[in-house]
């Protein structure tokens, strides 16, 4: 609780990191009732000072309806604006996007592209969804080699699908 004081107090005063905390608290009501448009409200707040975790949590709040009317256009761009300052959940989002085509055409390239920039930070699903678009070779040349190789590195994280499908 002393935790959610000073968090608020900075909050109050404009500081981003300690908004997206606030969020954060909103959305999962800890030390605070549950309160998603709470949430949202730190969020964008964060967001807007470009605080790359804010924007992709507020993209999350768009493309799921939590707290704000569900607008998969503004997740979108949300979850841009946080994959370009490198934030590997946010990319692997933009990836899911391009590659189920959500909002934007289907584009196994840009779901590669996104979902690489996300494996390479270590991020476990999207190693794994990377394995699998080289297993089925979608948007790059099928490689079972590379598939391997991505799919270990989700299984050693613990992966449960990646283990299952290296058994």
């Amino acid at each position: 609780k002393l935790a959610f004081k000073w968090f608020t107090l900075a909050a109050e005063q404009g500081n981003a990191e300690a908004q997206c905390y606030l969020g954060n608290m909103y959305k999962l009501g800890v030390f605070v009732p549950q309160n998603p448009r709470t949430a949202v409200k730190w969020f964008s707040k964060a967001a807007e000072q470009e605080d790359a975790e804010a924007q992709c949590y507020l993209g999350i709040m768009y493309d799921f309806g939590h707290g704000v009317r569900q607008n998969n256009k503004t997740a979108l761009n949300w979850y841009t604006k946080a994959a370009e300052q490198g934030y590997a959940n946010a990319q692997f989002n933009l990836g899911v996007m391009h590659f189920n085509g959500n909002v934007v055409p289907q584009n196994y390239e840009s779901a590669i592209k996104w979902h690489t920039l996300a494996a390479e930070q270590g991020l476990a699903h999207a190693q794994f969804n990377l394995g699998m678009m080289y297993f089925h070779g979608q948007g790059v040349p099928q490689s079972y080699e590379v598939a391997v190789k991505w799919s270990i590195k989700a299984a050693e994280q613990g992966y449960a699908r990646a283990q299952y499908n290296l058994a």
